[in-house]
């Protein structure tokens, strides 16, 4: 695996951080925290712009395709910089959702809408009380004569405001379907809901809703789901690493300035390794991360690889976090430090789109595969 960047990928890096730095500074994601849609429309507009919104769509739906590795490279500036938008959700994991598990029609209808950014379709998945297996999805699916009637609760439905549809998971008897929901049709009920990272998340509760025939993805696609999910982790994998060095470099400045008994805090043994120590674990996460960005671009097996680096990433962030924000002392804990809007984010990224007791399990089980 070759470490260094390209001249292609260092200029993307640079791109991305100077969007970052420009339209979302601590004081933007602030105030997000309040706004309604959850992100800037001039930043959204920026990645639209510059093709980040269809970085890994393919050409031939007018994307840029690029790969895992520069996927990384942009969410690793997005961590850093906390920058909020639907990216994610709509750009990365339903992008990769509708490539998996999509008609043709569908793809042709949605994809190239996805990069130009004249739609946006987010994830609607996680249930009251459920977990992430097939077995988890319970929302049901009735077969009517145009397609299907939808019944039931989703919850943490990211930017679902903004959302041209809705991809829902739903049950139609023993299988597990995806459907394309208008958020304005009669039936779906939208209300936010407060989470660790204060964003824009959202309960959907639907009722006896109509979905055509032609706007369900119903071809194995919970096979589709997992390989998407599995694919996209590798994106928060790297935001996690961006963060976590984010929070480090802030605690690590902090303590050359921030003087006790006549002398920076950071010249005692016990604060010098603990930030010594993060650093060296933040290196080798990134290193997994890229490995599994690499692997996944050339071809190499690399789902146990993408797994895992969400767990440790994710791990090593909460841990970077909660080391700043007690390296900085009873500031680190205030709404007017930028400690703990990575502390917060960080607790909300371990905890969603797989959590730390399944991806062990799914570790676990690929370890198990190989030894087999």
């Amino acid at each position: 695996m070759d470490l260094d960047f390209s001249e292609e990928q260092v200029m993307l890096r640079d791109t991305a951080k100077g969007i970052c730095e420009q339209y979302v500074p601590s004081a933007v994601v602030r105030q997000m925290e309040s706004d309604e849609a959850g992100y800037p429309a001039d930043f959204w507009q920026q990645l639209i712009e510059l093709g980040i919104a269809g970085m890994g769509l393919p050409e031939a739906h007018g994307g840029m395709g690029w790969g895992a590795l520069e996927t990384a490279i942009v969410y690793e500036e997005f961590g850093r910089s906390l920058s909020p938008s639907p990216h994610f959700a709509s750009c990365v994991l339903s992008a990769n959702v509708l490539q998996q598990a999509g008609s043709e029609a569908q793809q042709e209808q949605w994809l190239g809408a996805l990069g130009s950014g004249e739609a946006i379709i987010t994830p609607a998945w996680i249930e009251p009380g459920n977990g992430y297996e097939a077995e988890g999805v319970q929302l049901v699916a009735s077969k009517t004569a145009e397609g299907y009637s939808l019944t039931g609760t989703k919850l943490m439905v990211p930017f679902a405001n903004s959302a041209t549809r809705l991809l829902v998971l739903a049950r139609d008897g023993d299988n597990v379907i995806g459907a394309l929901v208008d958020p304005g049709a009669d039936g779906v009920t939208l209300t936010r809901e407060k989470n660790h990272s204060s964003e824009a998340l959202f309960q959907l509760d639907l009722a006896n809703v109509s979905v055509a025939a032609g706007d369900v993805l119903a071809d194995n696609f919970w096979s589709g789901w997992e390989d998407a999910m599995t694919d996209s982790i590798i994106a928060l994998a790297a935001q996690a690493v961006g963060g976590a060095e984010a929070i480090h470099h802030m605690s690590n400045e902090y303590a050359k300035q921030r003087e006790q008994f006549g002398k920076p805090i950071g010249s005692f043994m016990a604060l010098a390794h603990y930030l010594a120590d993060l650093i060296v674990k933040i290196e080798g996460v990134k290193v997994l991360v890229y490995q599994a960005a690499w692997a996944k671009d050339n071809g190499k097996p690399y789902k146990k690889l993408a797994v895992m680096a969400k767990l440790q990433a994710c791990q090593i962030y909460r841990e970077a976090a909660a080391t700043g924000v007690q390296l900085h002392g009873g500031f680190g804990f205030t709404e007017e430090g930028d400690p703990q809007l990575y502390y917060r984010r960080a607790k909300y990224q371990q905890v969603t789109y797989w959590d730390t007791a399944y991806l062990e399990q799914k570790v676990a089980a690929a370890v198990l595969d190989d030894a087999a």
